[in-house]
């Protein structure tokens, strides 16, 4: 039985009309036709499908899309990739993965960045280990993971820099 599900896309209203337990991976690439959000293994080993949920309660996590069903996010703000950049510039965190040349392929970059940015919103000092575990969830093939590990101490910096010249 379908019904009609209302969330917020990269802050923008969406209202789809599918089954409640279609997943999300499937409703952004099929039905709305978001294309960055890959689809990888569709078993929440890969990460490749990672968005940003935020709650009525403003506290918002990275998510691998595949294991979540779209009735789950009624009401709720999901940023995908194309969300995170304001008026066409880069988010600093993906500035900093290319600056490092932590995208290769790019298969995994969507997810590894905003995993990122949800790591930073919630700790903006992570230690090492708290990135290691973070990324945990992605799978990457080509770098190794040591220009990603080298990106994401680069984005706490800028990250940083840019919150406290805010502060000014």
């Amino acid at each position: 039985m379908k019904k009609k599900i209302t969330f917020y896309l990269n802050n923008e209203k969406v209202v789809v009309k599918c089954h409640p337990l279609k997943t999300l991976l499937k409703v952004l690439r099929e039905d709305l036709n978001h294309t960055e959000v890959k689809n990888g293994c569709e078993q929440g080993e890969c990460g490749a499908c990672t968005v940003i949920i935020e709650d009525e309660d403003k506290k918002s996590f990275a998510t691998n899309s595949c294991l979540v069903a779209i009735g789950q996010v009624e009401g709720k703000k999901i940023v995908t990739i194309k969300g995170l950049n304001k008026e066409k510039e880069l988010h600093p965190i993906q500035k900093s993965f290319i600056d490092e040349g932590a995208v290769q392929c790019g298969f995994c970059t969507p997810g590894l960045i905003l995993v990122t940015k949800s790591l930073l919103d919630n700790n903006p000092n992570p230690t090492d280990e708290e990135i290691k575990y973070a990324i945990s969830g992605n799978l990457c093939r080509c770098t190794g993971y040591i220009k990603i590990f080298a990106a994401i101490k680069k984005a706490i910096k800028l990250v940083k820099k840019i919150r406290n010249s805010k502060k000014i």
